[in-house]
């Protein structure tokens, strides 16, 4: 039966177009991609789709709520819907600091207008004023204030002094922003990382113009660079396997030789060529074909295809807490284990009493009576 891989997806007009060629051309007639189309969207319904590449559900609530009802009915869903609706960038700093990847500094800020239909009596929680002189002697100057949830670079704002984060804040109304260190890095990486396996590293510049970023060099020589860029790969693998992401790209600041997390949260990551280049743009063309005709193939209709991270499967165990000597992955093993260990202790109880009650008849066994 042949399998359809779709993709959805808004203004780009490179890759998706890119990706169904290359989906095609691999699928060799068994595998097939095109453009998602949806005229209706009813409860329940199956559309046919093994596979699913989400490019722009982030924007557009219609199509996440198409794409939930899509992973309910078996569709695998490039990235999973459920958990980039939950996923934030606070989230994944704390999460990150929890498997032993570095982070800049961070605290939450709450919004400087109050969400709607709140009041005054809403937030009695929330003490007046905010510790301010803690959090900016814990951060410093200059520092960094973007949305917790937010991405594209949209309202982030490098700041040299309170004044300029108290105004800036002002601006940002209702938006729940973070208030980070900055680094000075020495050298800086956007990483595709894809099917929480397939790792490209590209050097990327931040300061210059976007159509430029992916053109720098990296300083880093020798040794130390072998070693830098197996860091980042690990690093990359890592978040990626714990926060469940199929398609993300991650960025690290590099200071002082060590790589810095700083943006992880990107579930429809650049990938246009212009602005990537024509060898990452090969690169992720390919290897997102690859990865979609993986899903296709191992898709099971009616059953549950959609990514999940370990954090999610509680199978990650921070790197602070001491690791027990059995990894149990799943509630069914857990209680496989326990009942065994039950059993064990049961056998165990009833050898020592047989023994127990040998031996007693040993010693009380009625000696013969003497012949007359």
């Amino acid at each position: 039966m042949i399998k359809k891989v779709g993709i959805l997806f808004g203004m780009e007009d490179t890759f998706p177009w890119a990706f169904i060629d290359k989906v095609n051309e691999l699928g060799k007639g068994e595998i097939v991609a095109e453009a998602v189309q949806i005229d209706k969207v009813q409860q329940g319904i199956d559309y046919g789709y093994s596979v699913i590449f989400d490019r722009i559900s982030q924007e557009v609530p219609f199509y996440r709520a198409y794409l939930k009802n899509a992973s309910l009915m078996g569709t695998a869903v490039i990235n999973n819907p459920f958990w980039w609706s939950a996923d934030e960038k606070f989230f994944n700093n704390c999460l990150s600091m929890e498997i032993g990847i570095p982070v800049p500094k961070t605290v939450l800020l709450p919004s400087n207008t109050r969400p709607d239909n709140t009041s005054e009596t809403s937030f009695r929680n929330l003490k007046a004023p905010l510790d301010w002189d803690y959090m900016l002697d814990y951060i410093g100057f200059p520092a960094y204030m973007k949305p917790h949830d937010g991405g594209g670079w949209k309202s982030v704002y490098r700041l040299e002094n309170s004044d300029e984060l108290f105004a800036a804040h002002k601006e940002t109304e209702q938006l729940v922003m973070m208030l980070q260190e900055e680094i000075v890095f020495d050298d800086y990486f956007r990483v595709y990382c894809l099917g929480q396996k397939y790792v490209h590293i590209m050097p990327y510049d931040p300061r210059k113009p976007f159509h430029e970023r992916y053109v720098s060099d990296i300083k880093a020589t020798g040794n130390e660079r072998k070693k830098l860029l197996k860091t980042v790969h690990d690093y990359t693998l890592r978040l990626n396997q714990a926060l469940g992401y199929d398609f993300n790209t991650v960025e690290f600041a590099v200071r002082d030789g060590v790589p810095y997390a700083i943006d992880f949260c990107n579930p429809a990551p650049d990938a246009d060529i212009h602005s990537v280049g024509q060898e990452n743009f090969d690169w992720i063309v390919e290897h997102s074909a690859k990865y979609a005709i993986e899903k296709a193939k191992a898709h099971k209709p009616n059953q549950n295809n959609t990514s999940w991270g370990g954090f999610v499967r509680n199978c990650i165990t921070p790197l602070k807490s001491k690791t027990s000597k059995v990894n149990l992955k799943t509630a069914s093993e857990a209680k496989k284990t326990a009942v065994k260990k039950v059993v064990k202790k049961a056998v165990a109880k009833s050898i020592t009493a047989k023994t127990a009650v040998k031996k007693a008849s040993v010693k009380t066994k009625p000696t013969a009576k003497p012949k007359k």
